[in-house]
């Protein structure tokens, strides 16, 4: 099921500097989370797995069967929102899992979301998932966001992941000169995002797009360093890398209670209307 993958050049040098005894495999099969059992077939490949465990107490209530799984004991590599590479410190060392979905990519852009998995990999103070990030926090995050378990989930994993981009897009902009087949790729796919950021605020407004969804492509942009709108530009700042989960419950708190303010403002206007 894990087939080695070959490196080139330019990969193979941000391995070497990010996170050196990282391996990197194709996946055979598509998936969202890894079944246990095929997980556990890394041990044949790596020195040793020490699957995470984390809290019930860290759960609401209505947390999504996948989020109650992957805090158990259960060794679970991947989660729905992982996007087409992923990574894990669940194992020594580190594996990198380009998953089958990845066939079509172009191989520039796949290449760089590899070197970004590398990247991240390498970062010490950077979980691996959201959930170890917020930790009791996420209990309150859900409090804050007044939506269900699955949009709270997606919620939290554009935030985790906007926290991730805020560390890692001076990686990627060093990159010019010196990797610049990857640092083109970094330029162009955040240059495709523009528009639809610009857009955002009316395409959440008109109900074209969930607040869930625009939390997540706007959270992707951070790592790109595009000029975000609001109320996510409050995102892409030095306070919310500081400050991490406290920061993103307290920017949701502030979010939903101007947008609820917002939608009293429209219901008042039409009944006098």
């Amino acid at each position: 099921m894990f087939d080695p993958r070959t490196l080139p050049a330019d990969l193979e040098a941000v391995r070497e500097e990010h996170a050196p005894n990282a391996l990197v495999f194709d996946v055979a099969g598509d998936f969202d989370t890894v079944p246990p059992a095929a997980a556990e077939n890394l041990g044949l490949v790596v020195d040793s797995l020490s699957p995470a465990t984390y809290p019930d107490e860290w759960l609401p209530a209505d947390a999504p069967e996948a989020l109650r799984l992957y805090a158990s004991s259960d060794f679970t590599i991947g989660m729905p929102g992982d996007g087409t590479v992923t990574w894990t410190r669940q194992t020594d060392p580190s594996v990198v899992l380009v998953k089958y979905r990845a066939k079509g990519t172009p191989d520039d852009f796949l290449d760089f979301l590899i070197a970004e998995a590398l990247v991240q990999s390498g970062l010490d103070d950077v979980p691996e998932h959201f959930l170890p990030f917020f930790g009791e926090e996420y209990c309150a995050l859900a409090e804050a966001t007044p939506l269900d378990g699955t949009d709270v989930y997606q919620i939290a994993a554009a935030l985790y992941e906007g926290w991730v981009g805020l560390q890692t897009r001076d990686v990627f902009e060093s990159w010019e000169g010196e990797h610049d087949r990857l640092y083109d790729a970094w330029v162009d796919s955040g240059e495709r995002l523009d528009d639809r950021l610009a857009d955002l605020p009316r395409l959440v407004a008109t109900g074209r797009t969930s607040f869930a969804e625009a939390t997540e492509f706007a959270c992707s942009a951070i790592k790109h360093g595009r000029d975000l709108p609001a109320p996510f530009a409050a995102l892409d700042t030095s306070a919310y890398l500081e400050y991490g989960p406290t920061y993103a419950v307290r920017w949701a708190e502030k979010t939903f209670d101007r947008l609820t303010e917002a939608r009293d403002a429209r219901d008042a206007t039409d009944e006098r209307v």
